[in-house]
């Protein structure tokens, strides 16, 4: 395949080499129709509309695949067809991209902002997301107190036993909460999932009265959280949920909440708008 921009290795070429690497390695676990499709797309990296032609040109795909495949794509609302009968991203590429981007650029925004709310509050402050039944940390930044769990970027904690996986969840929409249970389902006991399916209904109706989860040494014995929903204006979806923890021999449960959940929720949503 060639591309009409001289620049470094771009999307297109990339995927052009992987797509031949994994031919020569005679991968059976690749779907040649899926990469094909995502060719198409990787084509529009640095045009914004394109011909049949110049698609055929561009990924050296044949008339009649490509034809297949923008049918598909164009159906799922992948690419759409302009006034002049050139091809455009259509509604689901551009809702896939700016939810990445969004998540990306709120990560590094939200940073320097956690580690002003941890020094200023002296509270550990994470920030995380729902992934295969668990919530994984994107952010981190630690309290000048000790605590007993080192959780770093990365690290993956119990959705229905931690405030900032049940924070998660009742901020989420019906949808995202099918997902999330269905997901503790395949990875849980039936009695693990009993229990979370439990704890996450009654964090769902505390958070609906208060706006705040809690979890008081039930991750872990020594640990008093609080959590909430980070509301994402870009994409109008809960993407995150943020967490604040200190020990919790320091600390009386309701006085902890009526001190930190405040300055949590303000700290939630100029990160959701990014300004």
């Amino acid at each position: 395949m060639t591309t009409s921009t001289s620049t470094a290795t771009s999307l297109l070429e990339r995927m052009d080499y992987l797509m031949g690497q994994s031919k020569e390695d005679n991968d059976r676990q690749f779907v040649t129709a899926l990469g094909r499709g995502l060719v198409i797309l990787a084509a529009f990296e640095h045009q914004e509309r394109l011909t049949h032609q110049q698609l055929c040109q561009m990924t050296n795909l044949p008339k009649a695949t490509i034809t297949r495949l923008i049918h598909t794509l164009t159906t799922l609302g992948f690419l759409r067809t302009n006034e002049y009968g050139q091809y455009q991203l259509g509604s689901s590429a551009v809702r896939l991209s700016a939810t990445a981007w969004s998540r990306h650029d709120m990560v590094a925004y939200a940073e320097p902002l956690l580690r002003q709310f941890a020094s200023e509050n002296e509270v550990s402050v994470n920030l995380a997301t729902e992934v295969e039944g668990e919530m994984r940390y994107h952010a981190c930044c630690r309290s000048p107190a000790r605590l007993s769990v080192n959780l770093q970027v990365g690290s993956a904690v119990p959705v229905a036993r931690t405030a900032i996986g049940r924070a998660f969840y009742a901020a989420s929409s019906q949808a995202r909460q099918t997902v999330i249970i269905s997901n503790l389902k395949e990875n849980l006991s039936d009695e693990e999932f009993n229990h979370a399916q439990i704890a996450l209904a009654s964090a769902a109706e505390h958070y609906g009265k208060y706006g705040y989860t809690i979890s008081d040494g039930e991750f872990s014995t020594d640990i008093l959280a609080v959590a909430v929903g980070v509301y994402d204006v870009a994409t109008g979806q809960y993407a995150y949920s943020l967490n604040a923890s200190v020990p919790s021999a320091n600390w009386k449960v309701d006085e902890y909440a009526a001190m930190i959940v405040p300055k949590l929720q303000a700290l939630a949503e100029r990160i959701g708008r990014g300004d």
